[in-house]
């Protein structure tokens, strides 16, 4: 496989599975079953932390985890783009603190060229140019 390919998952489509979301859970089913036909679904550390409150142990999470999952660490030259881009956020008059993992994720899809799957794309698809985007209303990859 391409080292380049797959889907960088954000943590929103995976708490849509776990918490069995009324609204999104068919939504994101079948953007993570198009996402594994595609090639693996990457999982970064940051995503890792957003969804661990919802487990007592790493072990149960990693099950939990689409059989296509593969964790991998965020590129420096991703973090580089993420703090950029939450810097010109701030710049832009932008309040919202945590809005970094957002970033993180989002420039590890830009910088290892793959798309990333989220159900919130407003703020990367602004602050990180160039990202491919599979999002609901036709934002796709």
């Amino acid at each position: 496989m391409n080292p380049a390919a797959g889907t960088v998952l954000d943590s929103s489509v995976l708490l849509d599975v776990f918490t069995e979301d009324p609204v999104w859970l068919d939504w994101s089913l079948a953007q993570l079953t198009r996402a594994a036909q595609r090639g693996a679904i990457i999982v970064n550390t940051v995503v890792l932390a957003e969804i661990a409150p919802r487990f007592s142990r790493i072990e149960t999470l990693r099950r939990a985890l689409p059989s296509m999952a593969v964790v991998e660490e965020i590129p420096a030259a991703a973090a580089f783009l993420a703090g950029h881009a939450h810097a010109n956020y701030r710049r832009a008059g932008c309040t919202r603190e945590a809005i970094l993992p957002d970033f993180l994720i989002g420039a590890h899809a830009a910088v290892t060229a793959r798309p990333l799957l989220t159900r919130d794309p407003r703020r990367v698809a602004i602050y990180i140019p160039g990202a491919t985007l599979i999002a609901p209303g036709g934002q796709s990859a």
